[in-house]
């Protein structure tokens, strides 16, 4: 049984294929099962994810009949995985140096806990690299292992699957899956820090998260898919409801799901602009739905757009976008 499997589902990424899967096969230390599953892609990702199991007898590829999505695609790398910890890398994006051996040694300091989180590099055209904006969640005191109610300050980081390595088996006892659609990590993620026992950290960059600019992230382009986002936070309070131990995270999940509600509607060329009222008023009944007692909005201007959005009044939360942009313009 291999120490890790390492899932990477495959679609359209023929130029930057093959340099994923070298980050993973290059990895120094215990031994892995690399798990691709082509997604349907249309382009030659297929062939080459076939030379590489030719030449590596520790590369399993997965042939899709029919494209069913990143979450989905996942779940099929889950089915065939046998490592005692499941990583999962997109196929745009590389794993650093020497990444597995460094997780392997933090595991079996911790005695194998539920979850472990590791830190990310944002990787420009231009050669820039940049650590993620939350990396010093990763340098504050800590105790080598905890769950989240020691160390709440894990939401403030990216909430993506791709950043920490899983224990199988804690997959399959909280029996954890990516739904279909956008966001599709986001009913992963909180359900697996919410229920996890024994979390640790490794204050170490694991993944090159690659910024492409010809439009590859399917997150930056405009569409309706992005209300897919309701239905992913759905997932998560329903694994709440599941969970009446867990309710007094309910008001935290609430107010980041507020803020991440805040931030698809306010990036440029996610909600299409005739769609934005409408996305409002499912804002609206999403959040009269879900709102728990005890949640508090955020003071300042976080706050007010937050609850502004909250309650659908998109007139009034444009009208502090601008002003608030104004001052911008004019403190600069």
């Amino acid at each position: 049984m291999p120490r890790f499997s390492v899932i990477v589902p495959v679609y359209q990424v023929q130029d930057y294929l093959t340099e994923c899967l070298e980050s993973v096969l290059g990895q120094a230390g215990p031994d892995l099962e690399l798990i691709a599953v082509d997604d349907c892609s249309p382009d030659g990702c297929g062939a080459v994810l076939d030379a590489a199991a030719a030449a590596d007898p520790r590369v399993r590829v997965l042939h899709l009949p029919e494209n069913v999505g990143l979450g989905r695609a996942r779940n099929a790398g889950l089915e065939v995985a046998t490592g005692d910890y499941v990583v999962f890398l997109d196929s745009d994006d590389t794993l650093t140096p020497d990444l597995l051996k460094a997780v392997d040694e933090r595991l079996a300091a911790t005695g194998d806990p539920d979850v472990l989180v590791y830190d990310y590099a944002r990787t420009y055209a231009d050669g820039r690299i940049t650590r993620a904006a939350a990396g010093h969640v990763f340098g504050a005191a800590s105790p080598d292992v905890f769950d989240l109610a020691a160390r709440p300050d894990l939401l403030d980081l990216l909430q993506v699957v791709w950043n920490k390595a899983y224990r199988r088996g804690f997959i399959t006892e909280q029996q954890l899956e990516f739904p279909a659609g956008y966001y599709e990590d986001t009913p992963w993620t909180y359900p697996a820090l919410l229920a996890a026992d024994s979390i640790t950290l490794l204050d170490r960059v694991g993944v090159h998260y690659r910024q492409r600019q010809e439009g590859g992230n399917i997150l930056a382009t405009a569409s309706r898919k992005h209300f897919d986002v309701f239905a992913q936070y759905d997932l998560v309070f329903a694994f709440l409801d599941r969970r009446p131990d867990l309710d007094a995270w309910r008001p935290v999940v609430f107010g980041k799901m507020l803020h991440h509600l805040n931030t698809v509607v306010a990036k440029p060329g996610r909600v299409p602009p005739g769609d934005r009222r409408e996305y409002f008023r499912r804002a609206a009944a999403h959040c009269a739905r879900l709102r728990p007692a005890g949640y508090r909005p955020p003071a300042g201007v976080d706050g007010v757009r937050t609850e502004l959005l909250g309650q659908g009044r998109y007139t009034a939360y444009q009208a502090v976008r601008a002003l608030a942009k104004a001052r911008r313009l004019v403190n600069r």
